[in-house]
């Protein structure tokens, strides 16, 4: 009988063992486990060196070589057991191990789900109600028909990075950012973010009123897009010319008071003034630009008129296209308001930022009058300065020529009573024709 070597483990099936011989089964069970294959047919005894039990030896040899052939089978069962009773322990541990692993993974495991942002905003819709109410920023995209990217531009955390204004026109929407004035007008709906701002008081204050039927006066009412666009820019427009209508007086009347009366709060008032116009010159040239984009693309004013009709724009030659004939009459007629609509608050826009630009540059002119004004005086001072240096320098000279007299050194001029008036006089007459020499010197080098 073939002996079982400690390395291959036996089959674990008992029917396989019965049914195959001992070689096939060694043979299939190396191959799973990728073992060498034994050397069948050698005994234990033979692998360790010792001689083989000759047959010539009777039956005795053959009763020990089966005593042998018994040994190495207890023993190689014994071997299996073992390595069974070691693989079941070391699968206990990976698992142990991996359930400790799984435990501690979910324990460390922290949830990093972005909040989703949350806008308060004030609705106004076409038949004048007004409500308040909190929606979500996929709420928002879903109702407008808006992406992602689109709500940059009204988004109020992002008001530092879109300051400048702007007039988007989507399929379904019209995004408003005019400065604190932050809206998306639909259809039949306005949505108003930050509508405690200034530029959203005064918005609402003048957007309610146009959608009251009794302030038509029985004319034709325009779609509400339009009325909230004109809205807006009417409270921007209305807004910058308050300011100016505010810093204009008070910059007349510091032009008139300067360069005469300059003062530290007069000079204070000209600085503040002229930062306001700054400002106000800005904020105006941003707006007239946007309005000159506007008005120079064509595209844009369409697509604002088939807003909420059954038309659409051809791709190549940009026309208007519609299923009823009225519907692009009607589209055609509001394309032609809103250009004179555009280009009513274009021309209120240069006339405020012209007249800001020339307060500006009167302001700047009276800076330079002052500065003038300043570089004069500090000429005649220092003239002044100039002068008086040179007749203490003539003075000093007169003192060095005292002060050698006084070193109590015998000049043999002691004795004499007319050398200390002589002396005096000397040093008077030296200081004065040393000034006006110095004078004249530098009134021909125009130093003076």
């Amino acid at each position: 009988m073939a002996s079982v070597p400690a390395s291959c483990p036996r089959p674990p099936q008992a029917a396989v063992r019965h049914l195959l011989p001992l070689p096939l089964q060694l043979q299939l069970v190396c191959r799973l486990r990728r073992l060498p294959l034994p050397q069948l047919g050698l005994s234990a005894a033979a692998r360790r060196g010792e001689a083989l039990p000759r047959a010539a030896e009777g039956g005795d040899g053959r009763a020990a070589a089966k005593e042998e052939e018994v040994d190495e089978e207890d023993e190689e069962e014994d071997v299996g057991g073992r390595e069974a009773g070691e693989d079941d322990v070391a699968r206990g541990a990976e698992g142990a191990g991996a359930a400790r692993g799984s435990g501690r993974f979910a324990a460390d495991y922290i949830s990093l789900g972005i909040r989703e942002p949350v806008y308060e905003v004030v609705e106004v819709k076409a038949n004048g109600s007004v409500s308040t109410e909190k929606i979500s920023r996929r709420q928002l995209l879903k109702s407008s028909g808006l992406r992602l990217r689109d709500t940059r531009s009204v988004d109020p955390s992002l008001w530092l990075m879109n300051s400048m204004p702007s007039l988007l026109v989507r399929e379904q929407a019209i995004l408003l950012n005019l400065g604190s004035l932050r809206a998306i007008a639909m259809h039949e709906r306005v949505l108003i973010f930050n509508y405690n701002s200034p530029g959203g008081k005064v918005f609402l204050e003048l957007l309610r009123p146009r959608l009251n039927p009794r302030n038509i006066n029985g004319g034709p009412a325009m779609p509400f897009q339009l009325e909230v666009v004109e809205a807006a820019l009417l409270s921007r427009i209305q807004r910058l010319e308050r300011r100016l209508m505010h810093v204009e007086p008070r910059v007349a009347t510091l032009l008139e008071v300067l360069p005469n009366r300059l003062t530290g709060d007069v000079l204070e008032q000209l600085r503040l003034s002229k930062q306001s116009l700054v400002e106000l010159g800005s904020r105006a040239g941003d707006l007239k630009q946007m309005l000159i984009d506007l008005l120079e693309d064509p595209h844009e004013i369409r697509r604002i008129c088939i807003m909420g009709r059954n038309c659409t724009l051809d791709k190549v030659s940009d026309d208007m296209e519609c299923s009823v004939p009225l519907e692009k009459q009607v589209a055609e007629e509001e394309e032609e308001e809103i250009e004179m609509l555009l280009e009513n608050y274009l021309q209120r826009c240069e006339s405020c930022h012209g007249q800001a630009e020339r307060l500006l540059d009167s302001a700047r002119e009276m800076e330079d009058s002052i500065a003038v004004n300043l570089s004069s005086r500090r000429l005649e001072v220092s003239r002044v300065e100039l002068l008086l240096q040179v007749g203490t320098f003539c003075v000093a000279v007169g003192a060095l020529i005292a002060g050698i007299f006084g070193m109590n050194l015998k000049s043999y001029l002691e004795n004499n009573t007319w050398a200390f008036w002589a002396t005096t006089g000397g040093i008077a007459v030296g200081a004065v024709a040393g000034f006006f020499i110095m004078y004249k010197y530098l009134k021909d080098r125009k130093i003076l």
